[in-house]
């Protein structure tokens, strides 16, 4: 019910970005506008009124000495920007009034008291008149007592400016607000034009046609920014694209390849009728289901690094993860030598590291002649400690070119490292994406024989050995 009784109100309130502003800045102008108007108005009459005052009190100043010093019936009186002057006596006789004054009628029903000053604003003054007329009042000490002298002068002018000024402010103001909520109007539409150009083209883009961008206009603003950053979003989001459906196109042609040998083995396995032949068969089959095992396991790694899943993270010692992965290889065709550095502490995951030195080794194993070799050490820089691990081999070497390109899922190098010798190529990938997931990097560099893959990872603050302990590597 309190939803229903709010929901006329809520469609008088303009609901476009354009209406409230220049909304808006209509109400702010016209509040800005009636204030000053109420200013503007106050300080006019403030200051005509103090010098219509102004003028009556220097003349009855002036009437007011005359009378002190008994000339006042002597001198002839002259008015200067004044409508009347009268004098009466203390006992309320009028002893003077100009022009047109009832002699006999005094203008104040009081009797003056003592000397002083007074002023007073009349609605009718005593000649009559449309306007309002403002009064001062001068009690004075003569030698016949005290005598008050009456100075009236004209508001007229007062009122006409009022008047005139009152009137240009109504024409003026609603001017004004039409002219700013025109100009608002028309400002903020140019300013919002490329907002719904941007709007309109994200609209129109859809997952087969992220190669669009949208314009950008040349302001250099906040929305030229704001263009620029969803393009850049929309490049992020055409890579992620193309990626899936590479790593999709690839996933399933690795897969076609083991399912279609397993299925085939199995083909054969009904057709041949000699047992002495099955376990060769089954053998085989296995081997490819293995094959099939390992590389589901790697891309639903893949998977949750992509998803960028949290990992469980803590202190661990990379000497101690790198010594474990070394001697469960205890079957590996060419024997590793270790010389890990111990007390290095990095923050990480152990599964996931472990993951990183047994990938390094399986793709040192599959190439290497005689020997691998893995050392860990640390070296030091300006922002931290870095722990650094190498695993080298004597193999063929990975040419300069393509020490990038082993790292791409699926990629396999022409000759020497072919699918002959195992894996589907993501190995390194998956290194690489550990790595970076702990902070550190996976680079392939230069090496006298064969290859040389060196991880690099963020020392936890305050652990770890001096960069001159005992199998570190220094600084490269």
């Amino acid at each position: 019910m309190r939803l229903l009784r709010r929901s006329p109100l809520r469609r008088l309130l303009p609901s476009t970005v354009r209406a409230r502003a220049t909304a808006g800045a209509v109400l702010v102008v016209a509040a800005a506008l009636a204030l000053a108007s109420f200013a503007l108005l106050g300080l006019l009459e403030a200051n005509l009124l103090r010098n219509a005052e102004r003028d009556a009190m220097r003349q009855a100043e002036t009437i007011a000495r005359l009378a002190a010093t008994g000339e006042l019936q002597k001198s002839r009186m002259t008015l200067h920007g004044v409508e009347f002057v009268q004098v009466v006596n203390a006992r309320g006789r009028v002893l003077g009034a100009y022009p047109n004054l009832a002699e006999d009628v005094p203008l104040a029903p009081v009797k003056p008291l003592r000397p002083g000053k007074q002023s007073h604003t009349w609605n009718t003054g005593p000649l009559g008149g449309e306007h309002r007329q403002r009064v001062v009042q001068v009690t004075t000490q003569t030698p016949q007592g005290l005598v008050t002298v009456f100075v009236g002068t004209s508001l007229r002018d007062v009122d006409a400016a009022d008047d005139t000024t009152a009137a240009a402010l109504a024409v003026g103001g609603p001017l004004l607000l039409a002219t700013v909520a025109l100009v608002t109007w028309r400002v903020t539409g140019r300013a919002l034009g490329p907002v719904e150009a941007i709007r309109a083209e994200v609209a129109g883009i859809s997952d087969r046609e992220l190669h669009r961008r949208v314009p950008v206009p040349p302001t250099h603003d906040e929305v030229a920014r704001l263009a620029q950053t969803m393009n850049t979003t929309l490049d992020r989001l055409e890579s992620a694209g193309i990626r899936q459906r590479r790593f999709i196109a690839d996933a399933s042609h690795e897969l076609r390849s083991p399912i279609t040998v397993l299925r085939t083995q199995l083909e054969v396995a009904l057709a041949v009728r000699d047992p002495e032949l099955w376990p060769e068969l089954i053998g085989g089959a296995l081997q490819d289901i293995e094959r099939l095992q390992q590389l589901c396991s790697d891309l639903l790694l893949l998977a949750r690094i992509d998803a960028a899943q949290p990992m469980a993270s803590a202190r661990l010692d990379l000497g101690a993860v790198v010594r474990d992965a070394v001697a469960a290889r205890l079957g590996d065709r060419v024997p590793v030598r270790a010389e890990p550095a111990g007390g290095i502490t990095v923050r990480g995951s152990e599964l996931w590291l472990a993951r990183v030195v047994t990938n390094l080794l399986d793709n040192a194993q599959r190439f290497a002649v005689r020997r691998v070799d893995v050392a860990l050490g640390v070296c030091g820089g300006p922002g931290g400690r870095t722990a650094v691990l190498e695993v080298t081999d004597d193999g063929p070497g990975i040419p300069p070119g393509d020490r990038e390109r082993v790292f791409e899922r699926f990629t396999r190098l022409d000759d020497a490292r072919s699918r002959d010798h195992g894996g589907a190529g993501l190995g390194l990938a998956i290194a690489r994406d550990l790595a970076a997931h702990h902070g550190g990097t996976l680079t392939a560099e230069d090496s006298p024989r064969g290859a040389r893959l060196v991880v690099r990872l963020p020392v936890a603050e305050g652990e770890g050995p001096s960069p001159g302990a005992p199998g570190g590597v220094r600084g490269r």
